[in-house]
C-alpha cells in the first residue's frame, strides 16, 4: 500500500493525462457495444462539444492546482482535518476513510449545492442541458462551475487532512468513476443494482439527468452512493423512462453548441 501511495504523490501528469484520455476511450469503444440507448444524434459533433468542456476543465484545475498543493501542505503540516482527529489506523484504512470524506465534500455537497443555489444552479445547467448522456458528458461543465467544484475540493483537502497522493488518487477515481457512470452503456439490471449499493452505478446517475424533478434532485453521488442512501437522496426509475436533459432548455439551440452554452448561465430563464 505504502508504494501504491508513493505512486500517486509522484503521479507524472502525463500519467494523469492518459487516465482522462484512456476513460473516454474504453467507455466511447464500450457504449459501440452494448449502448443503453441507441445513438440517433451526430455523436462526433457532441463529443466535440462536450471535449471543448473537458479541456476547459483541464485549464481551470491546472491553473488552479497550486492551491491544493497548498492547502494539502497547510494540512498535513498542522495535523489538520478529521483524518488527523481519528484514532491510528492502517494506511490502507486511511485511504478509504479519506476518499470517502473527500467525495462527501467535494462531489456529493457541491453538487447538491449547485442545484440549491440559483447563481450555481445557472451554471450547472449547462452538465443538465444535454439531452444525449454519454461518456463525454461526465467533464461537460461550465468554466464558472470548474471553479466552483475546484474550491469545494480544496474545502474537501483541507477538511479531511488528506495527503497530496490521496488528493490525486481520489481525482483519478474521480475521473473514471464519473466517465464510467455517464457512459452510454447497458449493464445487466441485477448487476446496476449490486454497484449501486456501493458506487454510483451508471443507471443510477441516469436518475439524475432525468429531464424533470424530483428525479433532477436526486443521486448527487460521484464515486460511492452511500451519501445519496444516507441522507435520503437516493431514486429510482426504470430505464426505459429516463428522459434526458433539463426541462427549462429543451431547445436544441440553446444547449448544441458552445457560445449558447458559454452564456447559457448569463441568460433569462424562458
Amino acid at each position: 500500500m505504502q508504494s501504491f501511495a508513493d505512486y500517486f504523490a509522484t503521479i507524472p501528469s502525463a500519467h494523469r493525462a492518459l487516465i482522462l484520455a484512456g476513460g473516454i476511450a474504453c467507455f466511447w469503444a464500450w457504449e459501440s457495444v452494448t449502448p443503453l440507448f441507441g445513438t440517433t444524434y451526430r455523436k462526433g459533433a457532441h463529443a466535440l462539444v462536450n471535449v471543448f468542456f473537458t479541456v476547459t476543465t483541464i485549464v481551470v484545475n491546472f491553473g488552479l492546482a497550486f492551491l491544493l498543493l497548498r492547502a494539502s501542505e497547510w494540512a498535513v503540516a498542522h495535523d489538520f482535518g478529521v483524518l488527523y482527529w481519528l484514532p491510528p489506523r492502517p494506511l490502507w484504512l486511511g485511504a478509504i476513510v479519506g476518499l470517502l470524506l473527500l467525495d462527501l465534500v467535494s462531489a456529493w455537497l457541491a453538487h447538491v449545492v449547485s442545484h440549491h443555489v440559483r447563481p450555481l444552479w445557472k451554471l450547472h445547467l449547462v452538465h443538465h442541458s444535454d439531452t444525449h448522456v454519454d461518456t463525454t458528458t461526465a467533464n461537460r461543465h461550465h468554466p464558472g462551475e470548474s471553479v466552483v467544484r475546484f474550491t469545494f475540493t480544496a474545502l474537501a483537502v483541507v477538511v479531511t487532512g488528506a495527503p497530496l497522493w490521496m488528493v490525486f488518487l481520489y481525482q483519478a477515481l474521480s475521473v473514471v468513476l464519473s466517465q464510467f457512470n455517464h457512459a452510454n452503456i447497458r449493464l445487466p439490471a441485477a448487476l446496476d443494482r449490486a454497484l449501486s449499493w456501493v458506487i454510483v452505478s451508471p443507471d443510477m446517475h441516469k436518475v439524475h439527468h432525468h429531464y424533470a424533478l424530483p428525479h433532477t434532485d436526486s443521486n448527487f453521488g460521484n464515486i460511492f452512493s452511500i451519501w445519496d442512501r444516507l441522507f435520503g437522496t437516493f431514486r429510482t426509475i426504470d430505464r426505459r423512462e429516463l428522459v434526458y436533459g433539463i426541462d427549462t432548455h429543451l431547445d436544441p439551440r440553446e444547449h448544441e453548441s458552445i457560445p449558447a452554452l458559454l452564456t447559457m448561465p448569463f441568460r433569462p430563464r424562458p
